[in-house]
Order: structure tokens, then sequence, then C-alpha cells
């Protein structure tokens, strides 16, 4: 979700999405650029519009420019803001529910892998995950090598598939929980060094 600047909030379309990373040549999906945006700020990185587009760039190897490089930045600011809303109002960005289930279950896939590549991009050498977070991040790198089984029926797909994303989204809020800071103490060095 995103703010369009007259207090309404309007969902990002990932078809629009894909639409401007295909106009720019960026070799990524919306999922993964979602999923990178995600693992940042549950890493506890910066919560500026401005770090959010330059850490993806370099996290993802992209050159971000122009109307893209606006979506990108709002995306970040309404992710940031869905990941700290009391209501629980965070969504993974992936294909919709017409999709081919074996498409949705790779952006899926996708965004794992990419929120893995934002987790690690983003976290400080002081953070320091609890036992339960080490467990959510294992579950999110199975998570990455996700696909249909051959056996499965398309409503086994489906099923599996609504699952794995209810469960990713809160295993994600709590991520962010573990290490949210303070607005004020965002951008700030780590209190540790690692030696």
């Amino acid at each position: 979700m995103y703010d369009d600047g007259e207090g309404e909030a309007q969902p990002f379309d990932f078809e629009e999405l894909a639409d401007h990373l295909f106009e720019q040549g960026a070799p990524c999906s919306p999922a993964q650029l979602h999923g990178c945006l995600s693992g940042l700020l549950a890493a506890g990185a910066d919560g500026s519009d401005e770090y959010g587009l330059d850490a993806t760039g370099q996290a993802l190897e992209l050159t971000l420019h122009g109307e893209l490089a606006v979506r990108v930045m709002q995306l970040y600011r309404a992710t940031g803001a869905a990941l700290g809303d009391e209501a629980f109002g965070f969504h993974p960005l992936l294909p919709d529910d017409a999709t081919d289930i074996q498409l949705r279950t790779r952006s899926l896939a996708q965004w794992c892998e990419a929120f893995l590549t934002g987790i690690a991009h983003g976290a400080s050498a002081a953070v320091n995950w609890s036992e339960q977070g080490r467990e959510i991040l294992e579950d999110i790198a199975a998570m990455a090598q996700a696909e249909v089984g051959e056996e499965e029926s398309e409503d086994e797909a489906e099923d599996s598939y609504l699952e794995i994303v209810d469960y990713l989204r809160f295993a994600v809020l709590n991520l962010y929980m573990e290490h949210a800071e303070a607005p004020q103490d965002r951008g700030r060095p780590p209190a540790g060094t690692l030696h």
C-alpha cells in the first residue's frame, strides 16, 4: 500500500511495476524488488526513501531512475508503514490470484530469496537474531526453493501456496518487530561492532 498524496491508500499493482522494470531493462521482478525492500526494513535498516532506493539498487545490482525510482521509494515507504502497522497490514507483493499457480509459486520463491538478500545487505554487524528469528530465516530460505510438486493437484497447490504466503506475512512481521527501532534511532551507527 502507499499514500497517493491525497490521503488515499492505494495498492501497488504487480503488473504495472513489472512494466516499469521491463522498460528500464531491470533484470528482476516486482516480487524480488519488494522482497529486497522488506528484507532491508526487517533487518533494521534506515527507513528513509533514499536509503531504500540506494540499498535496493546495490543489493540487486540495479540502476533505478525516473518513474521507477520514484515508485521504489514509494514502495519502500509504504512497506515500512505496513510493517509498523498495528493492524498487521503487511502483505508480500506477489502476482494476483488469476495468475497461474506455477508462476505465483515461482514469484513467491523469488520474493523469499530477495528478502534474504535484503536482510544480508541491511543488517548491521550488531544484529543478533533470537533463536526464533534464526528459525524464521531458515524457513524463509526453505521457501526460496518452493515449487509446485508434480503430484499436487491444482487445488492442493493453491492451498499450499496460500498457507505459505500467510505464514510468510507473519514471519516477516516477527522479524521486523524483533529489530524495530524508534524512528529517531534509525540510521544511527550500531551500538557494538563485530570483532
